[in-house]
């Protein structure tokens, strides 16, 4: 019998330079805090790990399909955590949310058709539609009053004769919205008025902080019937290099199509990753439900922070563990760069379709790994 892992520890830091990993890779042999790419600093939970241990120590790891108990857990976790009832039938599973909308922007219009979506927004949405072919069509969210929002006369001016799909990416990266119900039924409407399919990234619907998160989908039969859902465990459980997520897909020729779109090209997703699915669905409640507790006190520590950084702003991310930063009062150059050098590594707003002077900070790791990190900005804005 294996120790069991201490149980919800979101204090203890771990030595992720010990393994191989995109997120402190990036830096490896310099002295710079990674919060740049969106995956948390925690260890999975308790329960997927004994699941997981389980499964390797069985030693056999053939071709698998989602089994029955697998398929409950996830129907009845969304049930549980966002009162959408789904059918078993309606899961196409994946192996991540990125290729779950490439194969929608494949299935939606020809060549030269467009696919509209809201920016700033999470940089594989600016490069799905011309990856098969088709054109992005945007709008840009506006923030006023420290609140971001749409500008609905932007949008109707981006959707014309050409559009078939809208790309909608709720909750918001990098903003941190969680949409309405009433912003939803916006939305909504130009798709059944302009006869429009509606793919909706959803990955971070677990990570709700204030509020509740609607699948649009689930607003109402006419609009599910025109709807690709995509979700995972990735983020919530920070399971993403597991590879396994699912697109929820309630109208059967919908449906067809996009199990078309993937025929040849998407790979079954990585048994392991389905057993983390599974554990983390019917298991992980309680681990979730400490994260973000944890979260929320790291976000008031950013809020804070970043109120006495001269010339940087923020607005409060009701979801995700990402804070969207506007630098443009600072006098950086290039604020992300000027981080780095200070011992910070960010990401950079432009990668998401924003003007210079933005940044995305994640924090999503122990409140001492965070405060070094603002504690390292604010030592850099200081020292100018």
């Amino acid at each position: 019998m294996r120790p069991r892992p201490p149980e919800f520890d979101f204090t203890t830091p771990v030595d992720r330079r010990a393994v191989p990993g995109d997120k402190w890779g990036r830096y490896a042999g310099r002295d710079v805090i990674p919060m740049w790419v969106a995956d948390m600093d925690f260890a999975a939970p308790p329960a997927v790990l004994e699941a997981l241990h389980a499964r390797i120590d069985h030693g056999v790891f053939g071709y698998t399909d989602a089994w029955p108990s697998l398929i409950e857990a996830v129907v009845e976790g969304i049930a549980r955590d966002h009162d959408w009832h789904i059918e078993p039938d309606w899961l196409v599973w994946l192996p991540g949310v990125v290729t779950g909308f490439n194969v929608a922007c494949a299935l939606a219009g020809g060549s030269g058709d467009g696919v509209f979506t809201a920016t700033p927004v999470y940089p594989p949405f600016l490069g799905a539609p011309a990856n098969v072919g088709r054109q992005l069509q945007r709008a840009d969210l506006v923030c006023a009053a420290d609140h971001w929002q749409w500008d609905w006369e932007a949008v109707d001016a981006a959707i014309d004769a050409r559009t078939r799909m809208i790309l909608l990416c709720n909750p918001h990266n990098p903003v941190g919205r969680v949409f309405t119900r009433d912003e939803l039924s916006a939305v909504a409407d130009r798709a059944l008025r302009h006869d429009l399919i509606i793919c909706s990234d959803e990955i971070h619907c677990g990570l709700v902080l204030d509020g509740t998160h609607v699948p649009i989908a689930a607003i109402d039969p006419h609009v599910a019937r025109r709807t690709i859902t995509l979700m995972a465990p990735s983020k919530t459980w920070n399971i993403a290099a597991l590879y396994s997520s699912f697109a929820i897909i309630p109208d059967p020729v919908l449906r067809r199509r996009y199990r078309r779109a993937m025929r040849g090209l998407v790979p079954h997703p990585n048994v392991l990753g389905l057993v983390a699915t599974e554990a983390a669905y019917r298991e992980g409640n309680a681990w979730r439900l400490a994260l973000l507790d944890t979260l929320r006190h790291n976000r008031d520590q950013v809020m804070a922070a970043v109120a006495a950084l001269p010339g940087l702003r923020t607005t409060v991310p009701e979801a995700t563990y990402l804070a969207w930063i506007d630098c443009r009062e600072a006098g950086l150059d290039d604020p992300a760069a000027f981080f780095e050098a200070h011992g910070v590594g960010l990401s950079d707003g432009k990668a998401f379709g924003a003007p210079a002077g933005w940044l995305r900070l994640n924090f999503g790791c122990p409140p001492v790994t965070l405060q070094a990190g603002l504690d390292r900005m604010a030592t850099a804005l200081s020292a100018r």
